[in-house]
């Protein structure tokens, strides 16, 4: 049994206990609501600061593209395409990277590698690996471009009208024809007695291009390459 005025000091103890825990409900309510009134007084403020000092966009004037002239066209090169595949005639205008060259370049599915006219062949080492200076003719003169190029392995060539084989040098060379560009990989080989310079074989057709035995130079060089190398035609 408890004292009866025991029992009255918890009861009043208790309501004490309640009330202060309703004043501070009643006192933390009031301040979230004081601290949401001041988030949203300074929210409309920036807004209408922002308001003021931003000017609505305005939409730029249309503009009308004029078509592309035929020299527009002509300077990009030209290249029809079959299932992605360049088509090629029996001659076309190749451009040589490096010395910027044109030459007209002989196709041939026969050929397993690519060949270039090269003249006073010489190896030398470079960095402890193997390179090699060669010279290109320039169409329609007597000049030469020196080429160094490191290299990149040596065939065994077979000729029909040769006895022994043939080790030639192979390089990586830059070129583009009408608007393809490649890096791939040519034999160094004195070419004067052929009618043509330049050579291009399997190792470049396969999967890249398609050849019309039925044309000649069915791709054009962009404008800015042939003008380079001096060749109008």
């Amino acid at each position: 049994m408890v004292p009866k005025e025991d029992l009255n000091k918890l009861n009043g103890a208790v309501q004490s206990q309640r009330a202060t825990l309703v004043t501070m409900e009643g006192n933390a309510t009031a301040r979230h609501d004081r601290l949401v009134e001041i988030n949203n007084t300074s929210t409309r403020n920036i807004l209408a600061a922002i308001e003021q000092k931003i000017e609505k966009p305005e939409c730029p004037p249309v503009r009308t593209q004029a078509c592309p002239s035929v020299r527009d066209l002509q300077s990009k090169g030209r290249a029809d395409r079959l299932k992605g595949k360049l088509i090629v005639g029996e001659l076309e205008k190749f451009y040589l990277a490096g010395p910027g060259i044109v030459y007209n370049a002989r196709i041939d599915s026969g050929a397993e590698t690519s060949s270039i006219d090269a003249r006073n062949i010489t190896k030398f080492e470079r960095d402890s690996n193997n390179w090699v200076r060669f010279d290109v003719p320039v169409p329609g003169s007597e000049e030469y471009v020196t080429m160094e190029k490191e290299v990149s392995r040596r065939v065994r060539i077979i000729q029909s009208s040769a006895d022994e084989a043939d080790r030639r040098v192979v390089v990586e060379l830059q070129f583009a024809i009408g608007d393809h560009q490649q890096v791939a990989e040519f034999t160094l080989t004195d070419r004067r007695h052929l009618s043509h310079n330049v050579l291009i074989g399997r190792n470049i057709l396969r999967d890249m291009m398609l050849i019309d035995v039925g044309k000649e130079f069915a791709t054009e060089l962009p404008a800015s390459l042939t003008q380079e190398n001096g060749d109008d035609s």
